[in-house]
């Protein structure tokens, strides 16, 4: 898996073996979770990856809460992306309910996804930076990360863990303010995103501490369900949005930046070319919203779209539907669905088995980061411990995603 680096293993005589604790507290390992690894110096000779220390029960909790309520649960997952988390469920619940959104609802949505993307993006590949020893990168791009948090404040008053979005579509319409900063974001960001790369492309110290340092082969990658970045870094252009298209993706013109050798600056430099392809794609999506009729933020569906408050006290029938909502008094199909969408990691997938009732009868979160950091143990055998760290941090293993 990482050519021309020689591989231990437990019966080389080498000498004494160190045991080292990486994790869970160690600022390194980017989150709550601990690698026990075998040491041969420097060397990794073996490891054992451990999680579990923040585990929420957040699969057994939804079985207990009406589908509304659970998108709260899914912020949890990958904060840093959270609104992605929130779309993917709406849309999964709008799978089991067969309900049919307006075009605006769905550019809409890909505006907010791409933003999140972005946001993703831009955390990995700047911390990245840091554990290569390259700090100012990472302050240019976390202002950018803030005016894309101004954004999602303005469409839903929360930053990190957004709540965003409603079954059916958005709780409230962008307002003319948002739209301003979102132009002025994809303005503004290209050149800060140039300099990112002028310092970091062709830079011969973090070319010579990242390339080769953790390859992976498709065929490898694949065998362990790999997706997102890390998995099209190999060379394999899998990407849901493409391959199994929602929200109106295959109404967009944009490409899917593949690598060809796996390793830690592949990812680094995909990450990058997909923040381009993100802006490419926001683009386009506020060119559509202009042609689709304003003031339509929702499908036509007050049997499980929360009617506005206004109307609840005002309107009986808005009460009923109301009382009818939060009680769960709606009859749902009794069905199993699976909905995924591309999230800042790779596919982010809910399995939905509905009996019927008010809450889901079992739900199944596929998280990316658990997947793919399955492999991080194995892929470390043979690396420094200095060529680990930056290869974790390339995984961009979200705590919250891995341990749900």
């Amino acid at each position: 898996m990482t050519p021309n680096r020689p591989v231990y293993t437990d019966n080389d005589p080498q000498g004494e073996l160190t045991t080292l604790n990486l994790g869970p507290t160690h600022p390194a390992t980017h989150g709550v979770f601990q690698n026990v690894l075998q040491m041969d110096g420097e060397r990794i000779v073996s490891g054992v990856s451990t999680i579990g220390y923040i585990h929420r029960a957040f699969e057994k909790i939804a079985e207990h809460r009406p589908f509304y309520q659970i998108t709260t649960l899914t912020d949890r997952l990958n904060y840093c992306s959270s609104p992605i988390n929130n779309m993917g469920w709406h849309m999964t619940v709008e799978k089991l309910l067969d309900i049919k959104t307006p075009k605006r609802v769905d550019y809409m949505r890909v505006i907010v996804m791409e933003l999140s993307r972005i946001a993703d993006h831009l955390i990995c590949n700047g911390i990245l930076g840091v554990d290569t020893g390259a700090f100012s990168g990472f302050l240019y791009l976390m202002e950018e990360r803030e005016h894309i948090y101004e954004i999602f404040e303005e469409v839903c008053g929360a930053r990190l863990t957004t709540n965003i979005g409603r079954i059916g579509g958005f709780e409230r319409d962008f307002n003319e303010i948002t739209f301003q900063k979102i132009k002025k974001f994809i303005k503004n960001f290209p050149p800060i995103l140039k300099e990112f790369e002028a310092l970091f492309n062709r830079n011969r110290i973090f070319i010579e501490r990242t390339s080769g340092v953790g390859a992976v082969s498709p065929e490898v990658a694949m065998s362990y369900s790999w997706s997102g970045p890390i998995l099209r870094a190999t060379g394999v252009d899998y990407d849901v949005r493409v391959n199994e298209p929602y929200a109106s993706y295959e109404d967009f013109d944009f490409e899917i930046p593949v690598g060809t050798t796996g390793d830690v600056y592949d990812r680094f430099i995909l990450r990058n070319e997909e923040m381009w392809q993100s802006l490419r794609i926001i683009e386009q999506a506020l060119e559509k919203i202009e042609k689709e009729p304003k003031g339509v933020f929702h499908a036509d569906v007050p049997e499980f779209y929360l009617p506005p408050k206004e109307q609840v006290y005002n309107n009986m029938e808005a009460l009923i539907y109301h009382f009818k909502i939060v009680m769960g008094e709606v009859e749902t199909p009794k069905t199993e669905v699976y909905h995924a969408v591309e999230g800042g990691n790779g596919e982010l997938g809910f399995y939905l088995v509905n009996d019927g009732g008010r809450t889901p009868y079992r739900l199944h979160f596929r998280r990316p980061s658990f997947i793919n950091y399955q492999m991080y143990a194995p892929m470390s055998g043979g690396m420094l411990l200095s060529d680990a760290i930056i290869n974790m941090s390339s995984l961009n293993i979200i705590a919250g995603e891995l341990d749900a």
